[in-house]
């Protein structure tokens, strides 16, 4: 005899919505305000389903504690005119010191030849705004406008990139299929050359150093200029040494490799 009796399959459906909405309910209005009541309820929902803040808050053009408000406009993703690219190579001579006469780091802050123009772009109004921190590019872009900041990305894109001599056939499995079992995504659906997201950078050739220390302040959160925490949300799953492996893989043909740097 079925466990369900003569119940018609409506009924159970509608038990089953039931306790599915008392489930909701219980989590939205007793549990979370519990655990955060200084909190809104939009912003205590967005917080447990894994964003740093509500979608839609008002930042009032000033970066909130992990959150990212750029918007990309079109043209930050456009080919840049010769005027742009000749202004931004006159702006980026402050740049030499850490990216290099042409774009390519000696050193270990990221190479920019070739970079997609639209992270560029979100990189300086990120650290214009405070979303991404540091000394030294904080003090560099205060003072850059907008029509700077764009003028230094179509540059940086115009420069040739470093071609990667890795083939995706020998790349890491993070890279090639992700981890299904722990939610991690295959790195190339954003950052591969052949199925890139728009605003996700190009990672080959770029320092070992700086990828390395990059995956780790991702993963510790002390970087959160990720749009809705994506970054965050795939390397705090990874070890240590699969981020040291994504590195390695990455840097590939970076000049620090060349040099003999490291291994």
């Amino acid at each position: 005899m079925s466990l369900l009796g003569n119940r018609p399959l409506g009924g159970l459906a509608t038990i089953t919505v039931v306790v599915v909405g008392c489930f909701a309910f219980a989590i939205g209005f007793i549990l979370l305000p519990a655990a955060e009541p200084q909190a809104t309820l939009w912003e205590r929902i967005c917080r447990a389903a894994g964003s740093s803040t509500a979608i839609g808050a008002n930042t009032g053009g000033a970066a909130l504690p992990g959150f990212t408000s750029v918007v990309l406009p079109a043209s930050a993703m456009t080919r840049g005119t010769p005027l742009q690219i000749g202004r931004g190579a006159t702006l980026a001579l402050r740049c030499t010191a850490c990216h290099g006469a042409q774009g390519l780091s000696g050193a270990n802050a990221p190479n920019l030849a070739g970079q997609y123009p639209e992270v560029i772009y979100k990189q300086l109004v990120d650290f214009k705004r405070g979303a991404r921190s540091d000394a030294v590019m904080g003090a560099l872009v205060a003072a850059l406008t907008e029509k700077d900041m764009l003028d230094l990305a179509h540059y940086y894109a115009y420069l040739p990139r470093q071609e990667s001599d890795q083939p995706l056939a020998a790349a890491p499995p993070l890279v090639r299929v992700g981890d299904p079992m722990r939610n991690i995504a295959p790195c190339a659906s954003c950052h591969g050359s052949q199925d890139g997201k728009t605003g996700a950078p190009a990672l080959e050739g770029e320092p070992q150093t700086y990828l390395r220390t990059q995956l780790t302040a991702f993963a510790t959160g002390t970087r959160k200029n990720d749009p809705n925490a994506v970054m965050r949300g795939e390397v705090r799953r990874m070890t240590a040494a699969e981020i040291d492996g994504l590195a390695r893989h990455y840097a590939g043909v970076s000049p620090e490799n060349a040099a003999g740097a490291y291994p």
